[in-house]
């Protein structure tokens, strides 16, 4: 349960309808394997205790009394085992019958959940839940016991864990109860559940939680009754899924025969969410909170974090989100170009991967417009670092994008400014290389003048993030079309358009565009090496883009601290990087996000493309002389070994 993780499981019981005795002991070996797991939630399905397929034989009190028996041994069974069960059983209060899901924990019924919408097979047995909460006594048990829906399971722990009951097809309802539990603020939905298979039926109770689970903010638990319910006329799969904000963790399919399906949900994150949407509104006025405790345990991590979250892992889902990305950067620069009446798109060309994108989308935005690629005025401008290889590149982009092409040698200009501030060229400090950042971007704004056009920045948001830009350098542009896409996204955008170019026949286009992703990303501001290679590359100065864009996009999506930023690291990109390289760039990556804000809270306009942005308008706002000491001294504490 450390950094807001915890175990959960639904499982899935071989039943054997109308025997208490042999399903018990069957959910009894589950429990305790989900104990020795690290499970703290484990979710039975519904009716589990007696099947769910009992039908008319829910009834009878023999089976409803042998149900309480079985209910009352596991709670004996299980006092000593730091779990708490959602189980089925039918309940008699007074003269009704109700499905429940009976919430146990340390060898106490904490609460009775009963099913309020039922299907027309067992409304003939059973009723819907009254509306009411009330609290009732039952056999066996020397206390009074919650009964009702509204019922909000906390832990006292861990106050984020708040847990919800829903049953079956109070899923299915038009207003489902899982909403208004986690308006009262459950974070953690658990629903029993009886579905029979069917054509299409594993795909829409699929749909149905994963929808729920992001339109509610929560994690959602389903354990849907499985092998040895009845065959009379209907089969039953034992389907299982765990989501949490729309996302599926983990499932077990439909007849597979697997009993536990075990993950880890992240109440921090969910917790965010909530936090940052202006759509949830908490009503917990008509709940009865149920307390428990729960003992602390830190959760063994199994689930996927992805290691490169901005960018999706599957090759048809990554090719549909660049295709969005590229529409929607190259429709806010043609908006932005014809609203301000731009003759010229002026677009430095470094023939590296930032510009290279850059340059792309402006050429989709004239094409958007109706223009022609000759009203993008490219201009390379090569000095002391530029290499024959990026600028052969960047020729060879415009010469087949069409593009108004210029070459502006800056050499002499930038050694003249050395000159007039007395600055010696051997010194090859920040001035040295910040003074050529600044003569292209004052070229480029006067270029723009002269045409009546529009200087299109090329920094990307890993960039900004980092503060890797010269200040009123290639900081500056009038329309930053990169500013929203992080630097692991630059690259699957340039090699979608790569492969795009190969389909369309247009080989050399293609082959510098592959050439671009081979080149190491570099601002070319030092001179090259004795071979003319780039000297100077970026991620050797600031570290792996890869690392920054993880802590940059768990860090401002969720809100995490430097200790779960590391720990989630460590599990997705310890086989390429080492605990020491990780935190080393982790304070890294804190200490320049922190100093480095100044150059955020004066960013030109540019598109935002994802949940992710540092626009200063928009997205992110912070004091530029924030204090970054808490986050660097919990970095600091960070063991590598530990």
């Amino acid at each position: 349960m450390k950094n807001g993780f915890i175990q959960v499981a639904a499982a899935t019981p071989r039943v054997t309808p109308a025997s208490p005795t042999d399903n018990l002991q069957r959910m009894l070996e589950l429990a305790k394997d989900a104990d020795r797991l690290g499970v703290r939630v484990l979710v039975f399905p519904e009716l589990s205790l007696v099947g769910a397929t009992s039908a008319d034989l829910l009834t009878y009190p023999t089976l409803q009394n042998g149900a309480l028996d079985a209910l009352r041994s596991y709670c004996k069974e299980t006092r000593k085992l730091s779990l708490l069960s959602i189980l089925g059983l039918p309940v008699a209060v007074g003269d009704r019958l109700f499905s429940c899901a009976a919430v146990t924990l340390g060898g106490r019924l904490l609460g009775l959940v009963p099913k309020a919408v039922l299907p027309y097979g067992q409304s003939r047995q059973l009723f819907p839940a009254p509306d009411e909460t009330d609290e009732i006594t039952l056999p066996g048990f020397d206390y009074s016991i919650p009964f009702g829906t509204q019922l909000l399971f906390c832990c006292e722990e861990m106050p984020a864990l708040r847990i919800g009951v829903e049953l079956g097809e109070d899923l299915v309802s038009l207003y489902p109860l899982s909403s208004a539990h986690a308006a009262a603020g459950a974070t953690l939905i658990c629903n029993p559940a009886a579905s029979p298979e069917g054509v299409g039926a594993a795909e829409y109770r699929t749909l149905l939680v994963r929808a729920q689970s992001a339109r509610a903010l929560c994690a959602y638990v389903l354990s849907s009754a499985g092998d040895g319910e009845s065959t009379t006329d209907a089969v039953y799969g034992g389907h299982a899924l765990l989501c949490e904000n729309g996302t599926l963790l983990a499932e077990r399919k439909p007849l597979c025969g697997e009993r536990l399906t075990v993950t880890e949900i992240d109440l921090e994150r969910i917790v965010a969410d909530r936090r940052r949407s202006n759509v949830f509104l908490s009503d917990a006025a008509d709940y009865t909170v149920v307390p428990f405790s729960l003992p602390l345990k830190d959760a063994t991590l199994t689930r996927r974090i992805a290691p490169l979250p901005f960018v999706p892992a599957d090759p048809e889902e990554r090719a549909a989100r660049c295709q969005s990305i590229l529409e929607t950067q190259a429709e806010g620069l043609a908006v932005r170009l014809s609203r301000a009446g731009a003759r010229k798109a002026v677009i430095g060309i470094s023939g590296g991967l930032d510009s290279t994108l850059a340059l792309l989308v402006t050429d989709r935005a004239m094409k958007k417009l109706g223009r022609p690629a000759t009203d993008i005025l490219a201009v390379t401008m090569p000095c002391f670092g530029t290499t024959a290889r990026t600028r052969t590149n960047a020729t060879l982009l415009c010469e087949e994008l069409g593009t108004e092409f210029r070459t502006v040698d800056i050499f002499d200009a930038v050694n003249q400014h050395f000159a007039d501030i007395g600055h010696d060229p051997a010194n090859r400090d920040v001035t040295y290389e910040n003074a050529q950042a600044r003569e292209r971007t004052q070229i480029l704004m006067d270029l723009a003048n002269a045409t009546g056009g529009m200087v299109i920045g090329t920094g990307d948001l890993s960039e900004l993030a980092l503060g890797w830009a010269t200040y009123n350098g290639d900081h500056m542009s009038m329309y930053g079309v990169n500013a929203g896409v992080p630097k692991t996204l630059v690259r699957h955008l340039v090699a979608y358009c790569a492969t795009q170019a190969e389909e369309d026949g247009q080989a050399t286009l293609a082959a510098a565009l592959r050439d671009v992703l081979a080149t190491p990303v570099s601002p070319e501001l030092l001179p090259a090496d004795d071979e003319g290679n780039i000297a100077q590359k970026t991620e050797d100065l600031v570290g792996p883009y890869e690392i920054h864009d993880f802590y940059l996009y768990y860090m401002l999506r969720y809100g995490f601290s430097p200790a779960k930023l590391y720990r989630m690291a460590r599990y997705a990109l310890g086989e390429l990087y080492s605990a020491e390289e990780l935190l080393k760039w982790l304070k890294v990556f804190l200490r320049r996000f922190f100093t480095q804000q100044f150059k955020r809270s004066c960013l030109p306009d540019g598109p935002k493309v994802g949940s992710v942005g540092i626009s200063p308008r928009t997205d992110w706002t912070m004091p530029s002389d924030a204090a970054s000491t808490l986050w660097l001294a919990e970095a600091e504490a960070l063991s590598a070994n530990g």
